[in-house]
């Protein structure tokens, strides 16, 4: 029974660690997906100060899920 819980326990450790990254994947997938489309140009304004705040915020909202998901394991 303890080798089961522990097994459970890992899993649902795991899939909240995963859980933890889509924002950060979905910032880098925006990124991408306005890079690919052709929608962002050389020529675009700030496109630096851009990619960096969608990188930022991706990486904040990924640190704020894991906070999240570690402040609830520890209670």
């Amino acid at each position: 029974m303890a080798m089961a819980k522990s097994s459970k326990s890992l899993a649902r450790r795991t899939l909240e660690v995963a859980i933890s990254f889509v924002p950060w994947v979905i910032s880098m997938y925006t990124l991408y997906w306005l890079e690919s489309g052709e929608i962002w140009t050389t020529d675009t304004p700030h496109r630096g100060k851009t990619s960096v705040t969608i990188l930022v915020a991706g990486m904040v909202l990924t640190l704020l899920v894991y906070s999240y998901f570690s402040k609830r394991e520890q209670k």
